[in-house]
């Protein structure tokens, strides 16, 4: 929404709601007498200026709502207007409202106004098309009367169609509820350009770009970024909000009612815009970091992307088909994944197994091992993010990671079935729980091949919270710190930052978080520019080895899935407490809020759960024994 094309009723300053109608010589009477703005003639007659300024500034300004500076000022127009039936005829009255400055909505109450702004800030809205900003910087005619939208996101602005939230095959598209995946990647990729520089990058699905010029813009030289897309409007539009970054991108130019840079100002860096098929392209050239984020699944993406990864890069690969993964479309989960899961309390890291699985089979095609360095499950993707070893052996330690998971249907204990070649006459042996003994049938399924090793690379979280730290990243740090405790398995949620790269300490526990120091020993590329031997690029290997912790429980139990009917469970934070004083390791999970990550087994876990828990009635029958009490004394 332009400044120029925004409602009347929308002002910073109470001149600027003066002046939408020239007091002096606007529209009025032979008299000289002049019409509110913001209300009908039936409601405000015409009058003269002194009056009419009056009645703008005591009915008009003085009720409103406020929004980031701007006043949404009481309309009387007929903006908004009610039906009510009377018999056979229909009245139609105006009704007072006012206007979202966000997305132009009217809504006739204030408090219902102010209810639905916050739901704007919550779906971080408040940045992206309120007018009158720094935030909003020009609207682009297109085709067909509409407007470009220009939002702006980690520093970085991009222009968006009008229709970016439900695009044609011909359009943009920019999803607002990744904002935080988008943060884990460019984290990741931070944590990799200390490592070595410069840094081949590949967005292979650009949409408008933002994810690649956040890594430029940035990172700055670290970093070379590649930005695909096979769609031409793509293209057009990443190589548009380049110059509008101040990026030289291959073939950009800059758009309309943007000024040029003053003469002499050089570009923050340099980006490359490509238009093809994001197999192709990582077919062609190889790179350092390969981020895939298709419309759905990535599998078809998966064997190109590790064909010509470099050593030691990087490949995150953002899965967006939930309804597949999270157990509501099966036979999908089997034709893409080859995978044979079921609806389960722990189907989000389900889901993350899942897509793990895929890819590591996807890198031992190609001769190479992964090592995955977090996935994380959230209620609008997967991100699963993989470091890639070269090498058969290194290839063939990841395929022994690919296990069935045996699945207790009664009670949902699981446990990952011991690799081996001998036929095990009962597979239900291996099972903690006794479910099969007591009752006759199959109690329990084979689900897989999933993957069976970590999820988590400490020492990678670790530095991942630096990154987030050193680039006011604020959203994301509580959930990295999270991640932090989950691959640990500890109930610690509090951390301070220390490395190189910080110059004060974040204090807020005894918990300290070491980073590994930025020594050329690090860096693959030396300065004659050649890549170094494999005895040294081992010698790495065995350094980021050393990062990884001791590894973390499959899998979580959540507390109110297995509660005790008639009793009143602890809190969370209280269980946790006594699971670790038990003797178990325990953590809070990001898959589920109720969920706990504990190398207990179920028995163990209910075992603890029943010893804390209070019954219900406990507390009614003590007051009614009081009660008989008091009133036999009375007698």
């Amino acid at each position: 929404m332009s400044v120029s094309e925004r409602h009347a009723s929308i002002q910073a300053t109470l001149e600027g709601l003066e002046t939408l109608v020239d007091l002096n010589g606007g529209k009025g009477d032979l008299a000289g007498r002049k019409s509110c703005p913001l209300c009908p003639e039936e409601k405000f007659k015409a009058c003269y200026s002194h009056k009419l300024r009056r009645h703008l500034q005591n009915l008009h300004w003085k009720v409103y709502v406020e929004f980031e500076g701007q006043r949404m000022c009481i309309c009387h127009l007929a903006c908004r207007q009610m039906r009510a039936s009377l018999g056979i005829d229909q009245v139609t009255r105006l009704v007072a409202h006012y206007h979202c400055v966000v997305c132009s909505v009217t809504i006739a109450r204030k408090t219902d106004m102010i209810s639905h702004l916050k739901r704007h800030i919550n779906k971080g809205e408040t940045e992206a098309s309120y007018s009158g900003t720094s935030d909003v910087l020009y609207e682009e005619p297109v085709p067909g009367g509409q407007t470009y939208e220009i939002m702006k996101e980690l520093g970085t602005n991009v222009q968006l169609m009008p229709n970016h939230n439900t695009p044609q095959k011909t359009d943009t598209y920019f999803n607002r509820k990744m904002k935080t995946n988008r943060q884990l990647v460019f984290c990741s990729l931070a944590v990799l350009a200390e490592e070595r520089s410069p840094l081949e990058c590949l967005d292979a699905f650009g949409a408008t770009g933002i994810m690649g010029l956040q890594w430029a813009k940035h990172l700055r030289s670290a970093v070379k970024v590649t930005i695909n897309d096979i769609n031409e409007a793509c293209v057009k539009m990443i190589k548009e909000n380049c110059c509008l970054n101040h990026i030289r991108g291959e073939g950009g130019r800059i758009p309309r009612q943007q000024e040029a840079p003053a003469e002499g100002e050089a570009p923050i860096t340099t980006v490359e815009v490509t238009k093809m098929d994001a197999n192709v392209i990582m077919h062609l050239r190889p790179f350092d970091y390969i981020h895939l984020d298709p419309f759905g699944t990535a599998v078809n993406y998966l064997d190109a992307a590790f064909r010509n990864v470099r050593n030691l890069g990087i490949v995150s690969v953002t899965s967006t088909d939930t309804g597949s993964l999270y157990s509501k479309s099966l036979n999908v989960t089997l034709r893409h994944y080859g995978c044979q899961i079921v609806r389960t309390e722990y189907y989000r890291e389900l889901a993350a197994r899942v897509v793990t699985a895929a890819i590591a089979r996807a890198a031992a095609r190609c001769n190479k091992g992964v090592e995955v360095l977090l996935a994380v499950a959230l209620e609008h993707f997967v991100l699963v993010v993989v470091r890639v070893l070269r090498g058969p052996t290194q290839a063939d330690e990841t395929a022994k990671k690919l296990q069935q998971l045996l699945h207790c249907q009664w009670c949902e204990e699981r446990v990952f079935l011991h690799p081996g070649n001998m036929v095990e006459e009962n597979l239900y042996r291996q099972l903690p729980c006794q479910c099969h003994s007591g009752m006759p049938g199959k109690t329990a399924v084979e689900l897989g091949p999933l993957w069976s090793g970590s999820l988590f690379n400490t020492g990678f979280l670790r530095r991942m919270l630096v990154a987030a730290v050193q680039h006011s990243m604020d959203d994301v740090q509580p959930l990295v710190k999270t991640l932090i405790c989950e691959a640990d398995c500890t109930t610690l949620k509090s951390f301070s930052v220390t490395g190189h790269s910080l110059l004060t300490n974040q204090v807020e526990c005894g918990v300290v978080i070491k980073t590994l120091q930025k020594v050329e020993e690090a860096d693959t590329v030396d300065q004659s520019g050649k890549r170094k031997t494999a005895e040294e690029g081992g010698t790495l290997v065995k350094k980021l080895r050393s990062e990884a912790s001791l590894e973390h429980p499959a899998f979580y139990y959540s507390i109110h899935r297995h509660s005790i009917r008639g009793m009143n469970m602890p809190k969370l934070n209280k269980f946790l407490q006594y699971l670790s004083e038990a003797g178990f390791r325990v953590s809070r999970t990001h898959f589920d809020p109720t969920g706990v990550r504990t190398d207990a087994t179920l028995e163990q876990f209910k075992s603890v759960l029943t010893k804390y828990s209070v019954p219900t009635y406990s507390t009614a029958t003590s007051t009614g024994s009081r009660t008989v009490s008091g009133s036999h004394h009375l007698q």
